[in-house]
Formats: structure tokens, C-alpha cells, sequence
């Protein structure tokens, strides 16, 4: 199986996909249409990529099968072309959580303590112990989580042993105020630590000192953190994105903190540059009080291997299985009406002659699954279908081969 590598990989990911016994392609530096060429010349059937852009053009230019994305977001990928065309996209999620919340906390104790301000203060040779010894601490401050994932999470647990209370929104716990939070590693019964559940992020926003971004991007969470939300951070709050650039609206938040004295820690930014070095200005980032880093939440060399290590394991799942862990972009359910049971003798052609009936009736064949018993002489297999074969076409089915031993039809 030949792997096309198109972005910095981990040396010990490249040796465990050679390990794998893959044929290794590794050119981190191909983009856009040499990303295309590249693709056509060595009809890789994987590609792996981390912020590298893959689009429609690339999934047609040569033989892929997999795509797989060595990080979490996938939004670089045009996963909706991929399912058109039968490409498997996976991502390796949780991998860097800890990387993530770390950058996160980093974020917020800088804002606090101002600590970038203090560097370049001292390195132009000033000395102000006066304005810099104002902080207010971040014990007994509230932090709010918009968003409950393994980021979150990782986040929420740091936050406890600072002391901070924290106010968490998700999707996952609507409508129920009651969720047992020490499953997620916490401790409820923390004296210097209150844990709560809003209902609404707007709830969280109102209540936070510190509100920190850490929801997946989609439909409905693109612009979440818009000027209405934001209105309600009291003056002088932090606010921290270390998730996807477009869920705020990054011009409310400029108005923000020049009208209300928000204070802001960004690791993603709208019109991001996909090459590792680029010229790049945001207006945004020139307010004092704007702290930002280079979309590095990921990149510690913890979180990268560990990425690595991901990565080769769902390769060589599918290349040795055909089975793929972490897949995003196949149907939570299908739209099959019907399920055909045939028990078989274990022979070529049985399951050829049933799906060429089932065509012959323009029933289609959604999924299906061939179970082999003890000794390989006998078989059953799960058919789902769009459709309902008549009586005619299943006795036919059965009449039409000796090694079909029976069939039954179940409406789903």
C-alpha cells in the first residue's frame, strides 16, 4: 500500500507506516497543485495531511482511498467531495487534548499576569514594578467552558486545582442539569471549586470571568461567539479561542475590547497562512490586551507523537483489515427499509446470485455483512436494502441456487 505523506510527520510515524509494510511517500512541503500532481504520479491510495488543504481536484486526481487528517478538526478537508466518491476520512481526536488545554491555561495566566507585556518591557531595558504588580489572581474566579469535549475537559481538571469555579455549556448536556461530572475526571465535591451546568452559552458568558472557546465547528456553532453573546462578559473579562477561528466574530470582538476592556488570548485566526512561514496581520492582534500564538495548541512533541502513533495504527487497521477507526463521514444510519437474512453454504457465487436478483428488481444494496462459521462451511449474511424484494424475486433467490439454505426478510 503506498502512503502519500503532503505535511510534517513524525519520523517515528514514518518508520511505523514503513513498519506497517506501507510504501512511504514523505514531502511535507506539497500544497495545491503540486499536492495535485503528486497525487496522479504515485496513485497513492492514503494520504495524510495536518493543515494541508485537500480538496475536490485532489480526491480526483489519483486512486485514494483514505484520507487521514493527523490531528483532530478535519475542516481542511472537503469531506463531503470524499463521500461522494467513496473516500474513507479519518481523524486521530484526543490525541492532543492535553497539548490544547495546556496552551489554553498558558493563555489565561498570561493575561493575567500580563507576562508578555513584562518580557518586552524588560527586554527594552525598562523596569516598572509599579503597573506590572497589578493582577488580580485567578483563584476564586469563575471559568466558562463553551463546550464539554476532551479539550474542555483536560482544561476543566487544570482549572480545579487553580481554585476556579467553572461553568460549562454543551450540547451534550441538554436539558439535563443533573450530570454526574466526576465521570469526566472531576471533583464535584471540591470546596474551592464549584462545578455548574448552564443552559444557554449566553448563561455562561454572564457568569464568567473567563470564557474560553471549545466547541467543534459546524453549522450551527459557526458565529457562535458573536457581538450579542459577548455582550454579556462583564468589562474586563478574558476570553480565549484555542478551537476554530470561525466561530467568532472577530470584529465584535475587536469592538469589545476597545469599548469594554476585553482581554483576549487567540491561538486561530480567520485567513490563516497554510505554509509554515507567511507574512500575516490582524488588525484584531495590534489591541493592547491582545495576546496571540501561532495556532501551535497541538505542537507539543508529546501531543505529535502520540498523533503519530495514531496515525499508524489506523493505516495498518486498514491495510490489514480494511476496517478504518475514527472514521467521520460515514452515515450515522442509513436510509435501509429492509434487511435480507440469507444462510448459506460457504460457496463462490452464492452472494453474486442474490445481489444480481436484487438488481434485477432495481433494489438497491446499502450494507452488508457476511458472517462465517466454525469450520467455513456455512455462512450468514445480512443484507440491508432500499427497498422490499417481492415474494416472486425471493423465491426466485431461493429456487436459483442449491447452496442457499434460507432466507428471511425483516422490515426495519
Amino acid at each position: 500500500m503506498k502512503v502519500l505523506v503532503a505535511d510534517q510527520f513524525e519520523q517515528s510515524g514514518l518508520d511505523g507506516l514503513a513498519g506497517a509494510g506501507c510504501e512511504v511517500v514523505f514531502d511535507p512541503s506539497l500544497k495545491d497543485d503540486a499536492l495535485v500532481a503528486a497525487l496522479r504520479e504515485s496513485r497513492a491510495e492514503v494520504l495524510i495531511v495536518r493543515s494541508t488543504k485537500v480538496t475536490a481536484a485532489m480526491l480526483d486526481a489519483g486512486d485514494l482511498a483514505l484520507i487521514v487528517r493527523a490531528g483532530a478538526g478535519y475542516n481542511t478537508i472537503d469531506v463531503g467531495a470524499a463521500s461522494a466518491r467513496g473516500i474513507y476520512v479519518s481523524n486521530c481526536p484526543g490525541k492532543n487534548s492535553i497539548a490544547v488545554a495546556e496552551l489554553a491555561f498558558g493563555l489565561i495566566l498570561a493575561l493575567d499576569r500580563r507576562i508578555p507585556d513584562n518580557v518586552a518591557e524588560l527586554r527594552a531595558g525598562r523596569w516598572d514594578k509599579k503597573e506590572f504588580s497589578k493582577a488580580r489572581g485567578l483563584h476564586g474566579r469563575t471559568l466558562g467552558l463553551l463546550g464539554f469535549g476532551n479539550i474542555a475537559q483536560e482544561l476543566a481538571r487544570r482549572a480545579q486545582a487553580f481554585g476556579l469555579d467553572i461553568v460549562i455549556w454543551s450540547r451534550r448536556f441538554a436539558g439535563n442539569a443533573g450530570v454526574d461530572l466526576g465521570g469526566y475526571g472531576l471533583d464535584p465535591a471540591n470546596r474551592a471549586s464549584r462545578i455548574t451546568i448552564a443552559a444557554r452559552p449566553a448563561d455562561v458568558a454572564a457568569r464568567a470571568d473567563i470564557l474560553s472557546v471549545h466547541v467543534a465547528l459546524g453549522p450551527e456553532t459557526k458565529g457562535l461567539v458573536d457581538a450579542a453573546l459577548l455582550a454579556h462578559l462583564r468589562p474586563g473579562a478574558f476570553f480565549i479561542n484555542t478551537a476554530r477561528a470561525e466561530v467568532v466574530d472577530h470584529d465584535a470582538l475587536a469592538d469589545a475590547v476597545r469599548d469594554r476592556g476585553l482581554r483576549v488570548g487567540l491561538d486561530v485566526y480567520p485567513g490563516e497562512p497554510t505554509t509554515p512561514t507567511a507574512e500575516f496581520s490582524l488588525p484584531l492582534l495590534g489591541l493592547p490586551g491582545v495576546y496571540g500564538t501561532h495556532h501551535i495548541g497541538a505542537s507539543t512533541e508529546q501531543a505529535q507523537e502520540a498523533i503519530a502513533a495514531e496515525t499508524v495504527r489506523i493505516v495498518r487497521s486498514f491495510k490489514e483489515t480494511g476496517r478504518v477507526p475514527n472514521v467521520v463521514n460515514l452515515a450515522s444510519r442509513t436510509v435501509a427499509t429492509h434487511m435480507l437474512v440469507v444462510r448459506h453454504r460457504n460457496r463462490p457465487g452464492v452472494l453474486a446470485h442474490v445481489f444480481d436478483n436484487l438488481r434485477g428488481e432495481g433494489i438497491n444494496v446499502l450494507e452488508t455483512e457476511n458472517i462465517i462459521f466454525e469450520d467455513a462451511q456455512a455462512a450468514v449474511a445480512r443484507i440491508n436494502l432500499d427497498g422490499s424484494p417481492s415474494s416472486s424475486l425471493l423465491a426466485a433467490i431461493q429456487a436459483g441456487n442449491d447452496n442457499i439454505i434460507s432466507l428471511q426478510l425483516v422490515a426495519l
